[in-house]
């Protein structure tokens, strides 16, 4: 799995999303886009890949594209039009795009040059306030993991399994 960080300007999310998917098809890997909003860390997108696998695996997938289903578990949400809040939007976007399988060195190197306007960094910079609320961690849940959001990130994308 590789992640790519940096920004794009998106005029028009339907034609973004196809050139992502051309990449996908011509480089064989799965290549999806998420807004670095709320991507609490490498793990998160990492146990989201991990889960959506085993679901596929077991034949429990609720999506048939694979990025779709990694999207789904990123979001912990079955509903696809939810997870969705956590791909681009029209305008300029602060993303992580992940490339998992097939020539994940050719996906990578064309979304380098064809998808993202600049590679800066942007792992670990989520906003707080809006994983939060995306997530619904209260206050209390906070308290007794020390402040620590991505740990009740990734409870929240473990528990999709469990939510089926």
């Amino acid at each position: 799995m590789k992640l790519l960080e940096g920004t794009v300007d998106v005029a028009d999310v339907d034609a973004f999303v196809a050139e992502i998917g051309e990449i996908s098809a011509a480089t064989g890997a799965t290549v999806q886009a998420f807004d670095a909003r709320y991507v609490a860390s490498e793990r998160h997108l990492e146990r989201a890949v991990e889960l959506a696998d085993r679901a596929i695996d077991r034949g429990e997938n609720v999506a048939r594209d694979r990025a779709v289903e990694i999207l789904l578990y990123a979001a912990g949400r079955r509903q696809i039009t939810e997870a969705l809040e956590l791909g681009v939007s029209p305008g300029e976007n602060r993303v992580v795009v992940l490339v998992d399988g097939g020539d994940e060195a050719d996906a990578a190197a064309t979304i380098r040059s064809r998808v993202l306007d600049a590679v800066a960094p942007t792992l670990g910079e989520y906003d707080s306030e809006r994983v939060r609320e995306f997530y619904d961690v209260s206050d209390a849940e906070l308290d007794v993991v020390d402040g620590d959001v991505e740990r009740l990130v990734l409870e929240r994308v473990a528990l999709l399994v469990v939510e089926k």
